[in-house]
C-alpha cells in the first residue's frame, strides 16, 4: 500500500508533463499570432471562460453533457444486456446475427438525417443517434466475452445447480467482465463523438451546435474554445470511466498479483 501511495506523485508527473509542455510551447508560440484562424491561446482561453464557463453553461454545456450521458448509459445497457442474451442463446445468436451485423455497419453519422425525420430536432433525436451508433461496440464485446466462458466453469455450475440468476451473476459477468468494459470504453468514446455531430445537424443548443455557429459566423476564438472544451470533457469522462473501471476489475488485478502475473 505503501508503495503504491508512493507511485501516485510519480504516475501524475508522468501523465502531466506532456498537456503542461504543449500548453506552455502553445502558450508562448502563439503570443504574438496575427492570423485570423490562429488566434493566441490567452484568447481562446478568455473565450473558454467568458463564453462557455460563464455564459453557455446552462444553455449549451449542461445539456450537451446531460444528453452523452443518457444515451451512453441506455447504449450500455442495451449493450450489455443485449450481448447477455446472444452470448447465452444460441438460437437468438443465428437469428439476430444478420441483423446486428448490418446494422453495426451503418455509420452513426448517417442515421441523423433519419432521427431528424423520426424524431425531429431536439434533444430525443440527439439521444437516438447516440445509442444506436454506441450500443455495438459493448453488444459484440459482451457476446464475445460471454460466450468465451470456461468450459470448466459451466461444469462447476452444472455441479452446484446454480440457478439462471446465480450463474448470471456469479460467474457469467465476472468472467465476460474485462471485454464488457472493452466494448463499454469504445461506446464512450463514440457517445462524445455522435453527440457534436448530432448537435451540429439536429438540435438549437449544445456544444456542437455553438461550435457550428461559430463557425459560420467566423468566430475563430469561440470556435477553438468549443473544440478544446470537447476535448477536455473526452479526456476527463475516460478518466472517470478508467477509475470505475479499475475498481469494478479489482478482483483481476488482484488475482493477477496473486499468481505473479503483470
Amino acid at each position: 500500500m505503501t508503495t503504491r501511495r508512493r507511485s501516485r506523485p510519480r504516475t501524475l508527473l508522468l501523465r502531466s508533463w506532456l498537456p503542461v509542455g504543449v500548453v506552455t510551447v502553445w502558450w508562448v508560440a502563439s503570443s504574438g499570432s496575427t492570423p485570423v484562424y490562429l488566434p493566441p491561446l490567452q484568447v481562446i482561453t478568455e473565450s473558454l471562460v467568458n463564453e462557455w464557463i460563464i455564459d453557455r453553461f446552462v444553455s449549451d454545456l449542461l445539456p450537451s453533457v446531460g444528453k452523452f450521458l443518457a444515451g451512453f448509459a441506455i447504449a450500455s445497457i442495451l449493450g450489455v444486456g443485449g450481448g447477455i442474451v446472444l452470448g447465452m442463446n444460441r438460437t437468438a445468436r443465428a437469428l439476430l446475427a444478420p441483423l446486428v451485423l448490418f446494422l453495426r455497419s451503418v455509420p452513426g453519422p448517417v442515421l441523423v438525417p433519419f432521427g431528424i425525420l423520426f424524431i425531429g430536432i431536439g434533444a430525443p433525436m440527439n439521444i437516438f443517434i447516440i445509442v444506436l451508433g454506441a450500443v455495438w461496440p459493448t453488444l459484440l464485446s459482451t457476446t464475445d466475452g460471454v460466450r468465451g466462458l470456461d468450459s470448466q466453469l459451466e461444469d462447476v455450475t452444472r455441479s452446484y445447480r446454480l440457478t439462471f440468476f446465480q450463474q448470471l451473476v456469479f460467474v457469467v459477468l465476472p468472467s465476460a467482465s474485462p471485454q464488457i468494459f472493452a466494448g463499454l470504453r469504445t461506446s464512450l468514446q463514440l457517445s462524445i463523438i455522435l453527440i457534436v455531430v448530432a448537435e451540429m445537424v439536429g438540435s438549437t443548443n449544445g456544444i456542437g451546435y455553438y461550435i457550428l455557429l461559430s463557425q459560420q459566423t467566423f468566430e475563430v476564438a469561440d470556435t477553438w474554445a468549443g473544440t478544446l472544451l470537447l476535448g477536455a470533457l473526452g479526456y476527463l469522462a475516460s478518466l472517470l470511466f478508467l477509475r470505475v473501471e479499475r475498481r469494478a476489475l479489482a478482483w483481476q488485478h488482484g488475482m493477477h498479483a496473486a499468481t505473479g502475473k503483470e
